[in-house]
């Protein structure tokens, strides 16, 4: 049997011959339906060096290897670097909430209104009307009432999702997510609302998109594609008609889409180019999309999400921005799976006001005996020396396929979980 040899290269080292594993970023950022191919043509080649991705990870042992001297990071050094970035952040206190329990239905019943109001706005901006700032300001206030007192309620709610919902209930979550990080920031209150409605609005240029490409499932052609990233011009172009909407929020809505190594569209800013809300709506926005469900893929786990991005962080995100997100989510988000040195797994409740290492977690399953244990939530703050996370899992890999709802605590229904 082949052992498996996975490294990371720069797409401008990306060779003829090389066999892709997987692509550094979300799946949204490049038109291909597969991630694990051999490149064996110069249109492909193109394609990846056109679709802005800056690095791949490649697999030597189902084809050809880097050039000697030629710049290629291990999977043991990446891990340990990820590791190293995320670990950085466990030190500084997190913002203080209520319990998740207490906040869980409220935020339910909020994200169900939100729904609603959302698709009500977008709908009026598709028939060309101004949006309504005095509506969205109300409902940004709604959900920043929510995720003061606490953030991961409302942001992991919204992140259950159907597909079919994804356009609208992606805006309520970017909002949440974009107050939460705004406060972990430190901005004046005016600016943390702020922030919210450009979160709510980010995507609105969506509504010049056909359905038939929004909802396609399966993905998109080039032609397609580059459909896609026309929105946040469409978008500008529909705020721009609208009144009391702040330059700050056209810049994000014009910007989320930007990179901080300039690879990113429309204007391929990088750096200080970049506003600072335009880069907390980037981060915002690719947790919140590589998270959800889409018609042609499942969302990735919480816990590998954050992992995944900090392996991006350098080339897409704004360091600084990214690590005070971390701080706002937490290392273990809401609805992880994670493996105890116990060999029990557990899927994360909530964040501990101190340490983002010590979560509170629902114990649901021996990853020993692979059999189920009796459900019990337990304070990892309280067992300290005793008791700690050595690991995130895949849910898809342990046949999970119903994990929310151990910490969610609501019914699983086949219609939108926000009816």
């Amino acid at each position: 049997m082949v052992a498996i040899v996975l490294k990371r290269i720069a797409v401008a080292d990306l060779r003829l011959g090389m066999y892709i594993n997987e692509f550094c970023g979300s799946w949204m950022e490049h038109p291909f339906f597969r991630a694990k191919f051999v490149v064996d043509n110069g249109k492909d080649l193109q394609r990846i060096v056109d679709s802005g991705v800056d690095e791949v990870w490649i697999d030597t042992s189902k084809g050809l290897d880097v050039a000697l001297g030629q710049p290629a990071a291990s999977e043991a050094e990446v891990a340990a670097q990820v590791e190293a970035s995320l670990l950085a952040v466990v030190s500084e206190p997190v913002m203080a909430r209520v319990a998740l329990d207490e906040e869980v239905r409220r935020a339910h019943k909020l994200c169900g209104a939100a729904k609603q109001a959302v698709v009500a706005m977008f709908s009026e901006a598709r028939m060309g009307n101004a949006i309504d700032a005095a509506q969205v300001t109300e409902l940004v206030e709604d959900i920043s009432s929510s995720v003061l007192r606490n953030p991961n309620a409302l942001i992991s709610l919204a992140r259950l999702k159907h597909a079919d919902e994804y356009t609208y209930m992606h805006s309520v979550a970017v909002c949440a997510l974009m107050i939460a990080l705004a406060r972990q920031l430190g901005l004046a209150e005016a600016q943390v609302r702020e922030a919210g409605m450009a979160g709510l609005l980010h995507d609105i240029g969506k509504m010049m998109i056909p359905d038939a490409i929004l909802n396609k499932p399966g993905k998109l052609t080039d032609a397609e594609f580059g459909t896609v990233r026309t929105h946040p011009e469409a978008g500008n172009s529909i705020l721009l008609g609208s009144e009391n909407i702040s330059a700050m929020v056209l810049d994000v809505c014009l910007h989320h889409h930007e990179k901080v190594d300039g690879s990113g569209y429309p204007h391929r800013l990088k750096g200080d180019e970049i506003s600072l809300f335009a880069k907390m709506g980037a981060v915002c926005d690719v947790y919140d999309a590589i998270t959800s469900d889409r018609p042609y893929k499942r969302g990735w786990d919480p816990a590998e999400s954050i992992r995944k991005m900090a392996e991006w962080c350098k080339g897409h995100f704004d360091e600084a921005v990214f690590k005070a997100f971390v701080k706002s989510v937490g290392i273990y988000p809401t609805g992880s799976l994670v493996r105890l040195e116990s060999g029990r797994l557990g899927v994360v409740m909530d964040q501990h006001e101190t340490s983002l290492l010590t979560p509170r977690v629902k114990i649901f399953f021996s990853a020993k005996a692979k059999t189920p244990l009796p459900q019990q939530v337990i304070d990892l703050a309280k067992l300290v020396g005793r008791e700690k996370i050595i690991g995130r899992e895949s849910p898809e890999d342990w046949n999970f396929p119903n994990l929310d709802e151990l910490w969610s605590e609501l019914p699983n229904r086949k219609g939108s979980h926000f009816d």
